[in-house]
């Protein structure tokens, strides 16, 4: 089934308005890649990249959007057979995911793990 994509401006607006917080640019070899951090403690939630598709294991050699997230490992497990869903690029393969941004996903479960990540980053609640 295909979903209507999700731009990065969609995912930096809601970024802003859900947690106060503007996408980084760090790179000066990668300008379009984009890391979102935790207000509290500038952890990284969210990073936002454009990779050749290959890289990901897919047959094409053009370049897609996609979002890595902070996740818990169990969720990864089950959630890494589903259209879309990748072990995180460039990132701990245990504890961060990689989500197409193409349609793949619907867009509220992309914002429910955005969600979801910036809360495994939070300051833990002694």
């Amino acid at each position: 089934m295909k979903f209507e994509s999700i731009s990065r401006e969609e995912i930096f607006k809601y970024a802003k308005e859900k947690f106060g917080t503007n996408p980084e640019y760090l790179w000066a070899k990668s300008p379009n890649y984009a890391v979102l951090r935790n207000s509290e403690n500038s952890k990284w939630y969210a990073i936002v990249m454009n990779v050749p598709q290959k890289r990901l294991g897919l047959k094409s050699e053009k370049n897609i959007d996609i979002l890595d997230v902070k996740c818990d490992p169990m969720l990864i497990g089950s959630l890494l057979g589903n259209k879309g869903y990748f072990p995180g690029y460039h990132m701990n393969k245990k504890t961060w995911l990689t989500l197409l941004l193409d349609g793949s996903i619907p867009k509220d479960e992309v914002f429910n793990l955005i969600d979801f990540s910036y809360e495994l980053t939070a300051k833990k609640k002694k």
